[in-house]
């Protein structure tokens, strides 16, 4: 069971990752987390992923939500998007190792999924290795991340 401030995962997607937002939901359940949902409400193919994965970023940065998970067509996109906001450490997820490696090594803190590209056994896999993993800590990744945060202070 996730401890008590770990329980609240921030979910967004488009048009293009609503289907498989809506069947991660229940999963987080099912799993004793707490999907926030930034959006969409329903599925409309003229939306935009900014509008959802740009309100996500800010709730994550800001530790509103433990971490975040962001589903467009490709997840490109919302990777792109959600990079821009500083504090926030997105990659686009399509396999196991990097679930999870990414948050050990890089503390990454929002996961981006396709939903067109992105089977939904392959996104619960994925989606409870990132959960599940625990930044490591040490010093040569601390390094690195401060390096990356030096950058956004410029910005």
């Amino acid at each position: 069971m996730p401890k008590e401030s770990h329980k609240k995962i921030g979910i967004c997607a488009d048009h293009g990752g609503f289907e498989l937002k809506e069947k991660i939901k229940p999963f987080l359940i099912e799993n004793q987390f707490l999907p926030i949902d930034f959006g969409a409400n329903v599925l409309d193919n003229t939306d935009d992923y900014p509008d959802f994965v740009i309100p996500l970023s800010k709730a994550v940065a800001a530790g509103e939500v433990f971490r975040g998970i962001a589903i467009c067509g490709s997840g490109v996109g919302a990777c792109i998007a959600a990079n821009k906001v500083s504090g926030v450490r997105a990659a686009l997820i399509t396999e196991h190792f990097s679930a999870h490696q990414g948050v050990e090594d890089d503390d990454m803190n929002l996961i981006c999924l396709g939903g067109r590209i992105t089977g939904y056994a392959s996104a619960e896999e994925f989606v409870m290795a990132f959960l599940k993993a625990k930044f490591i800590g040490a010093e040569r990744h601390v390094r690195r991340l401060r390096k990356i945060q030096k950058l956004e202070e410029r910005d």
